[in-house]
Formats: structure tokens, sequence, C-alpha cells
């Protein structure tokens, strides 16, 4: 059985673990390792069965962990090219356990089939991710300014989605930010809104998805009632009801999730 849990998700740090039970994937590693560690054993898992890490692209709030994972663990680190020489610039003695691919590519960890997608958002080489045991698949796609053809071809068939709803509009307008980080996250190359999360969300519904995890959203510039009334709206204008045709749920910025079944 095919099951996933965040760890954390927000602008803070990202860490979600993917099991069947036997394999288990960490998908980017934006918190520290000891919260990694603790939260996988909250799970049932430890950090040495990790079978590998992928990670979505090089900011920090993904991958801030990868040195002290690195010297605890030996699972081989998953990403693009362009990303894993940004980070071995970052860090050295990282080269070796890098294992790149190009978006659009697929292979195993293990007995996991992992899809990868293109993303849009200001890094070296942004991607999303596909998990599949062949019966389940569970699909990624945050940090994205919209929702590319490569990621909504990766999130089709998905039965879980886990989807970016960064920012409210209104919020992230009379929030904080100086005007020139409000461009950049809603630009194209910034972060999905809660209305164009919830598009993605619903075309996924659409798609056969039963379970959306709302992720990535913003302190500042966000609430968790907003991201799910904005979800349940888009459900709605596919005749999508929550809770009958499509479980949402909210992840937590900062604290781990138990384990959603995909």
């Amino acid at each position: 059985m095919l099951r996933v849990a965040t760890l954390a998700s927000g602008s803070s740090g990202n860490c979600t673990v993917v099991s069947d039970g036997r394999i288990h994937i960490l998908i980017d590693a934006g918190i520290s390792a000891r919260r990694i560690s603790q939260g996988l054993k909250a799970l049932g898992v430890e950090l040495r069965h990790i079978s590998g890490v992928l990670i979505t692209h090089e900011h920090t709030d993904h991958v801030a962990a990868l040195p002290v994972l690195c010297r605890q663990m030996g699972a081989p680190l998953f990403t693009a090219e362009e990303t894993a020489r940004e980070l071995c610039g970052r860090w050295s003695g990282l080269v070796e356990r890098f294992r790149v691919f190009e978006p659009g590519q697929r292979f195993a960890v293990e007995g996991l089939e992992v899809g990868t997608f293109a993303t849009s958002h200001d890094a070296a080489c942004p991607c999303g991710f596909s998990v599949t045991d062949g019966a389940r698949k569970l699909a990624l796609c945050t940090d994205t300014g919209f929702v590319t053809p490569e990621a909504r071809e990766g999130v089709r068939g998905a039965h879980t989605l886990i989807g970016e709803f960064n920012y409210d509009p209104d919020m992230l307008r009379m929030g904080p930010y100086p005007v020139h980080l409000q461009n950049r996250i809603r630009g194209d190359r910034g972060h999905l809104s809660n209305e164009m999360g919830g598009q993605l969300a619903a075309w996924a519904g659409s798609q056969g998805a039963r379970r959306v995890i709302l992720a990535h959203l913003s302190q500042e510039n966000n609430l968790p009632g907003l991201a799910l009334e904005a979800a349940k709206k888009a459900l709605g204008e596919l005749g999508l009801r929550d809770g009958r045709d499509v479980e949402l749920a909210a992840a937590p910025r900062g604290e781990a999730t138990d384990w959603f079944e995909v």
C-alpha cells in the first residue's frame, strides 16, 4: 500500500515521505536532519531506511538538511543536472551522491517508479515528481508560477496530489512584502495562488484524484481556511464535492502529518 506524509510544508521548510511499507523515499529535505529523523520515527521509519531523496530545486527551504543527511545515511540524491551543479557548488562532498536526470525522464528507486516533470520557478531546473507502485500514484507539484503542460501531464491519473496553494492575492497585496517580492511571488516563475492551486486540484480530481493535500502555504500570505475555500470552489465548478468525490487536507507548515493512503 502506497502512503505519503508531509514532515513540513511551507516557505520555511519542506519535506515529504512516500512509502510502500518497504521502500521509503524523501521528497526534498528543507528542514533540519534532526526534525526529519524525528518525523520519520513518529511514522515508524528510520533515517537509515531511506532509499532515495528526490530534490525539486536548490532553494534552501527544500535542501537545507542535505549535508547532514548525507553523513547520516547512504541514500542517493535524485535531481536535475543543473540543480545538482548548483548544490555541488554550495557544498563539497555531494557530487558522488547525485543521480541526475532531465525533466520528463522516469527511473526506479528500488521497486517504486518515479516520474519527473518540468515546473516554472526561479531556480536552475525546477521539477515535480510522481511516484507509483504500479497500482497507486502520488504526484507532487509545488513551487511553480503556473501549471506547465508537463506538470499537468505528470499529475494526470494521480490518486493523490500534493499541490501548491501558496498565497491569497489579497493577503499578498496587503501584507508586509515589498512590491518587488510580491511581483516575484505572483510571476510566472513564482508560486501558485489559491485560485490557481484550486484549478490544478479540480483538474486532478477530474482525472481521478481522490485526495488533494494543499501544500506550501505561505505563513505571511495565506491561511488554511482560505486555501480550502478556494479548493472547494474550484472542485464545485466541475461538480466535485469535498469529502464525497475528493478529500481535501491542508498540510501544516511546521509539523508532520500522519500517513495518508495514496
